[in-house]
């Protein structure tokens, strides 16, 4: 079976970075996404907020760099969690536990806007391992064909 989930859309509030009672760093913060499509009536696109949870080292890194109003992608598994009110009702919510996040905006957009720092060279950070490309940026002049 497969449960893969790939989002943009951009951060409705600042995350929060917390630590669980191990120390493990864990950061919850919601994206705003755009439906692809408008209502018959015409009237304005519907748009989701979607909540997000990363862990340990993505969390860090999200808390870090990312700040309200900025483009963020994200990858991760859709996670429901059926549990029960106060009045003894019951309730599900469901949530992103991401494996993956990534700058949605260029470092230009992010400056101009005050978002904080730059994050790593390629615009993510992941817990996997870092794997440099064979290959370095090229300095567009205008003179490229594409």
């Amino acid at each position: 079976m497969l449960n893969q989930i790939v989002l943009m859309g951009r951060l409705t509030r600042d995350p929060e970075l917390r630590h669980t009672q191990s120390g493990i760093a864990v950061t919850r913060f919601s994206i705003a996404v755009d439906r692809d499509y408008q209502s018959r009536d015409g009237g304005e696109k519907k748009t989701d907020f979607i909540d997000i949870v990363t862990w340990r080292n993505t969390a860090e890194f999200v808390s870090k760099y990312f700040v309200k109003g900025q483009m963020a992608v994200v990858t991760g598994k859709l996670q429901i969690n059926d549990w029960t009110d106060r009045d003894g009702g019951k309730r599900r919510s469901a949530e992103v536990v991401a494996d993956n996040v990534y700058f949605g905006d260029s470092k230009k957009d992010r400056d101009s806007s005050g978002a904080s720092g730059d994050g790593d060279r390629y615009g993510s950070y992941s817990s996997a391992p870092a794997i440099e490309p064979d290959f370095s940026e090229v300095d567009d002049d205008g003179e490229l064909p594409f």
